[in-house]
């Protein structure tokens, strides 16, 4: 008897494979589950940042090596020794809190690595103390490394105050007037002042916010203003952060107030234009040229040669040398008379005295007679 192959063999002949894949894989979705969420936390661990010093200790005017590796390509890093800092909590008082002058700039290769010496400076607040990196632009990145600064003061970290939550109660405004020396292009300055309260449960003590200011289609440069003292869970405060621009600043410009990632406020600001630098290149460029045209003139006036004739006879007298050797010139008769009768004549003139009223020549003329009185 000759045996059949058909679909209906195969598909019996493929039943107990079937049925063991089936039987097995609810066996294996757990372990495949597992794996796939592995690999992105085994890749995330792989490119957070990290930082590793050569010394955990040193003493100031010391010097440290500062390694890092899985930062971004490229990326310009700021190293800062700072205190009242761990890595657990980082930097509390912001960058306030670091040595801003003994710091270093860095950049790493292209595979976000670097290596950097820097020096050790007692920083502002006491330790514990870290080594804080961070990157300057682009993304947002830092860590901190622990490091001791010998000799240098130690105090226990302020209490933790996340369960507080501030949020601006009344609108922002800015307070303050431009000087005289605003109009000639020195920095404008403001405060800017508004009014906070605190909606959680825990107290925030001496907060550090951030102010940026942004001008056209700019993004806003940030810089952190720190505010000494306490906000009590409900109760509010009134806040007041000095805001400057540079100098010459001009035109639109919009001021952010951010706590932690939280932008609370913004606030426009229209700066004046600096007239008096303008005034001031107008009045240059008009002296300037009139003072070269003064220079030149009086160069070529004393330079240029003096012609004869009249114009230099006219100034000039003749010396006693000049008409020493000459003869003498005889003056004709007629001539001398003549000036001699005009001396006279002028002696007589001047001592005649003046008449009276009595005495004068109108008064002893007869007078003329008329028709009908002879």
């Amino acid at each position: 008897m000759t045996r059949r192959t058909g679909p209906e063999t195969l598909r019996r002949a493929a039943s107990p494979a079937r049925l063991l894949t089936l039987a097995v894989l609810p066996a294996l979705l757990p372990a495949l589950f597992l794996s796939v969420l592995a690999v992105p936390g085994a890749r995330a661990a792989e490119s957070a940042p990290t930082v590793s010093l050569s010394k955990k200790e040193a003493g100031k005017g010391g010097e440290i090596t500062v390694s890092g590796k899985g930062w971004r390509g490229e990326a310009l890093l700021m190293l800062l020794i700072c205190g009242q800092a761990t890595p657990e909590r980082g930097v509390i008082g912001g960058t306030n809190s670091c040595a801003n002058g003994a710091g270093r700039a860095v950049t790493t290769d292209e595979k976000g690595a670097f290596s950097k010496r820097l020096p050790v400076a007692e920083p502002p607040e006491p330790c514990p103390c870290v080594v804080h990196v961070a990157t300057v632009t682009g993304e947002q990145a830092s860590a901190d490394a622990a490091f001791t600064v010998a000799g240098h003061p130690t105090a226990e970290l302020p209490r933790r105050t996340g369960g507080g939550k501030l949020a601006v109660l009344a609108a922002t405004r800015l307070e303050g007037d431009s000087s005289l020396l605003t109009w000639f292009g020195a920095p404008p300055a403001r405060r800017l002042v508004f009014t906070v309260g605190n909606l959680g449960p825990a107290p925030v003590e001496d907060p550090v916010f951030e102010i940026g200011t942004a001008h056209g289609v700019y993004a806003p440069q940030w810089e952190e203003r720190q505010w000494r003292g306490t906000v009590a869970p409900g109760a509010r405060a009134r806040i007041a952060l000095p805001v400057e621009l540079s100098a010459g600043a001009h035109g639109d410009y919009q001021i952010s107030l951010r706590y932690g990632k939280k932008v609370l406020a913004e606030q426009p600001w229209g700066v004046g234009r600096p007239w008096g630098v303008t005034l001031f290149w107008v009045l240059l460029c008009l002296v300037v040229p009139a003072a070269v045209f003064r220079i030149g003139m009086a160069v070529v006036d004393r330079i240029r040669p003096r012609t004869g004739g009249a114009h230099r006879t006219a100034g000039a007298r003749p010396g006693p040398a000049v008409s020493k050797g000459l003869p003498r010139r005889t003056t004709p008769v007629a001539r001398t008379a003549r000036s001699a009768a005009a001396a006279d004549a002028d002696a007589t003139t001047a001592v005649l005295p003046w008449f009276t009223p009595d005495s004068a020549p109108s008064e002893n003329r007869p007078r003329p007679t008329t028709k009908g009185q002879a």
